[in-house]
């Protein structure tokens, strides 16, 4: 019996401990699936939450965006005005200041059809415009902090020396042409070899150039000449020189010898035209079809062309008659007046008592009064006399100083030392050819 009952108690005891044991297994099984279940939340908000905070801290791409830049390059166009041109971004008051803001810098109201210009905006925002006053000078107009910064600076050009060399075959122009060179090359021959060579009459089939002028490029391309060092122009076997030089005080061309090649009086008050009639004490009029002295030069040119003042003087006649149609008359040293007769109209500012410098445009060729054609009708006056034109001596301005004479002979040996390379490098290549053709 003892027996029986120590059995039973050893069974429940053995069901007991292996019932304990599922327990504590149970219990530490469904901990672990806690912990882990527990680690895996924790995880995934560590991971939520460092993405939410990378979310909020933007990267330095979208912190700065790009800022928007716009070019508004152009030419002004006839009429257009600064308000016309800043009035889609600007106050009327902010260009009224802006105006202001200018006069002593460079007056807007001077702004001139044909020349460029160039907006620069920021994000919609107006923030610069250039205008090129000239081929040398440009306006610039910054707008910062809510202020305007007016300036004048040099435009920037990379500048070459370069040697243009022709042969006149018809007319100065056409040799430029020829040459791929701009007319206003052309013009400058004409200015500074003016006094002494008449570029219509006096021109010569074989008569020839060289000219050291400085090119200039803006961005590779070529935007224009720079100043004209040096030039040999040959008319009817004479030899004519020119050097440029400046100082100080002023800039001209001189000879070899530092004489100036200004003189007193222009040899012709046209750079291009023809001679149509001459100085004669009896010439048939054409329209009214009698005999009388004609003490003046008909130069034969279009319509509009340019007309220029022979020397320095005073506005002494400006005025209209059937007979003369529109006439200046100008007043100049050492008791010498001219005239110009027939003009379709006449230059801005010209006035009576107004001064002109020597080839400044008085005015423009026409037909007016007893005309059959266009043409400038000119003539000079000595003392109140009637004086050939084409028979006047023309005195030289003064000379360079001695004291920059061997400044000078450097430059002149410097710049011809050039103009003589080139032409013996044209000389070989032009034997080669033949050469090569034969």
């Amino acid at each position: 019996m003892i027996k029986r009952i120590l059995a039973k108690k050893k069974l429940w005891l053995g069901i007991t401990l292996m019932l304990s044991g599922w327990l504590v297994a149970g219990v530490l099984f469904l901990n672990n699936r806690t912990l882990e279940k527990s680690v895996a939340s924790s995880d995934l908000a560590v991971t939520a939450r460092v993405e939410m905070e990378s979310e909020k801290e933007p990267t330095a791409a979208s912190a700065e965006p790009e800022t928007e830049i716009k070019e508004v390059v152009g030419t002004i166009k006839r009429g257009e005005t600064l308000s016309s041109l800043l009035g889609d971004y600007l106050s009327c008051q902010d260009i009224c200041c802006l105006a202001e803001e200018c006069e002593h810098t460079f007056p807007v109201r001077g702004l001139r059809a044909g020349r460029p210009y160039c907006l620069l905006f920021e994000d919609g925002t107006f923030r610069c415009f250039t205008y090129e006053i000239d081929a040398n000078e440009q306006l610039l107009i910054n707008y910062e902090s809510e202020q305007f910064k007016v300036s004048k600076e040099e435009i920037s050009y990379q500048v070459e020396r370069a040697v243009v060399a022709g042969t006149i075959r018809s007319s100065l122009f056409l040799t430029v042409s020829e040459l791929k060179e701009l007319p206003e090359l052309a013009l400058r021959l004409a200015d500074i070899f003016g006094w002494d060579i008449d570029f219509m009459c006096d021109l010569r089939q074989g008569d020839s150039f060289r000219v050291l002028i400085e090119k200039r490029y803006r961005e590779g391309q070529f935007a224009g000449y720079g100043k004209l060092l040096a030039a040999e122009f040959v008319n009817r076997d004479e030899i004519f020189k020119a050097i440029y030089y400046e100082d100080q005080a002023q800039s001209a061309y001189y000879d070899p010898a530092g004489r100036s090649l200004k003189k007193a009086f222009l040899k012709a008050p046209l750079a291009y035209s023809r001679i149509s009639s001459g100085y004669s004490n009896r010439r048939l009029h054409p329209v009214l079809k009698i005999y009388r002295p004609h003490r003046a030069i008909d130069y034969a040119a279009p319509t509009g062309t340019p007309v220029r003042a022979v020397a320095n003087g005073v506005v002494k006649q400006r005025s209209y008659d059937r007979n003369n149609g529109n006439k200046i008359r100008l007043r100049h040293a050492n008791s010498y007046e001219t005239t110009y007769i027939h003009l379709s109209r006449f230059a801005r500012g010209i006035k009576i008592g107004s001064r002109v410098d020597q080839g400044r445009i008085i005015g423009y060729v026409g037909a007016t009064g007893l005309a059959t054609g266009p043409h400038l009708d000119f003539r000079v006056y000595k003392n109140g006399r009637p004086v050939n034109p084409l028979k006047m001596k023309r005195t030289p301005s003064a000379p360079l100083p001695a004291s920059v004479l061997p400044e000078f002979q450097l430059k002149v040996k410097e710049y011809f030392a050039l103009l003589n390379q080139s032409s013996v490098l044209e000389q070989v290549q032009s034997e080669k050819v033949s050469g090569e053709e034969g």
